[in-house]
């Protein structure tokens, strides 16, 4: 593992009033964290010296991630649509839930490894992490708030007041800091310890069966191009060849670039804890993922926007056996981390 030690250890000092009383004064030591980054991933995306993750900010992040004061009822937190057990996604919901049970047209996408990506949500409607956070809040069906509404909520709390002053030397309860707060707690949460990270970094507990290394060499010959690098995605966007789901015509990345030539591309999500996020694909139109590799063998459908690497065969798709697809679900069971699963630095309160 790398070490990277961000920032030097900030004193911040607020006072309450003008007493010698030692009462009178609230001091908090906010500890700068060393992020420890795999072997076997690619350079970090995130710019941490633009917000240099501490203790207390990442705290704060955690706080704020788990709170429903984020949502305009007052009950739908991050953390109620991204559950950590299931990699931070929403277990058994094809389309995610939000607000007064009100029902999305996405899949929501898990929360790992964040700090290495470069565009966020499907259709990339970001590229800072820092930004991130407002799709789902101000989405009306997700969280329907506004940003106003949330600050004003946690500017009135006193506890909220308290600490984001231990957290930002500027003391502020502002949306800057708000969001910074949440890009930090976001950039800790790094999935690397499964039984692959073991195999891959010759650790105890890697080693690999027969039909998981036939796996590997099937993802390595037929699937990497995609779900490339220890990221297990290359951050691209493209058609699948999925056909639109019924009554929803969604285009994915061409929502956000206005090119049709980015009609029903979607980004290249990362294999990461794949085999307990289910439901798959951007609408969760999959329940497992052995539908997953029926549909790249013999579910590929022609468009103006079809991938090219899926036009390759004599017909379209990825041309998988059955000895092929079993041994590649042995090999994506080996992407779960349960370490990440179970930190708890990660979970709710």
């Amino acid at each position: 593992m790398k070490s990277l030690l961000i920032s030097c250890c900030a004193l911040l000092c607020i006072f309450a009033s003008c007493s010698s009383n030692d009462d009178a004064e609230y001091t908090a030591i906010d500890e700068a964290l060393v992020l420890e980054l795999p072997d076997n991933f690619p350079e970090i995306n995130y710019d941490l010296s633009a917000n240099p993750p501490t203790k207390n900010g990442v705290e704060l992040g955690k706080k704020l991630f788990y709170d429903g004061k984020l949502s305009a009822n007052g009950f739908i937190s991050c953390g109620f649509r991204h559950e950590q057990r299931f990699a931070f996604t929403h277990h058994g919901h094809q389309f995610s839930h939000g607000i007064d049970d009100l029902e999305g047209t996405r899949n929501a996408p898990a929360i790992q490894n964040m700090a290495f990506q470069t565009e966020f949500a499907w259709d990339g409607a970001t590229s800072h992490l820092d930004l991130f956070p407002i799709i789902p809040i101000t989405n009306e069906v997700e969280m329907g708030e506004t940003m106003t509404n949330v600050l004003s909520k946690l500017q009135a709390d006193s506890e909220y007041q308290r600490l984001f002053a231990s957290a930002f030397e500027d003391a502020e309860v502002s949306n800057e800091n708000f969001l910074k707060a949440l890009a930090q707690f976001m950039v800790t949460m790094i999935s690397s310890n499964s039984k692959y990270d073991k195999y891959v970094r010759n650790e105890e507990g890697g080693e690999f069966s027969d039909l998981e290394k036939e796996g590997l060499a099937v993802f390595e010959s037929k699937c990497a191009t995609c779900h490339a690098t220890d990221l297990f995605t290359d951050n691209s966007f493209r058609n699948n060849g999925l056909p639109p789901y019924p009554g929803i015509d969604d285009i994915g990345r061409a929502e956000v670039s206005g090119s049709a030539a980015d009609n029903y591309k979607f980004k290249v999500p990362s294999l990461r804890n794949v085999a307990i996020t289910a439901p798959y694909m951007h609408d969760g139109r999959f329940g497992s993922l052995q539908s997953v590799l029926n549909f790249y063998n013999s579910g590929v459908q022609e468009s103006k926007t079809l991938d090219p690497i899926l036009k390759q065969n004599e017909r379209l798709g990825i041309v998988l056996t059955t000895d092929e697809q079993e041994a590649l679900i042995a090999f994506l069971n080996t992407l779960t981390d349960n370490e990440f699963l179970e930190d708890e630095r990660f979970a709710e309160y």
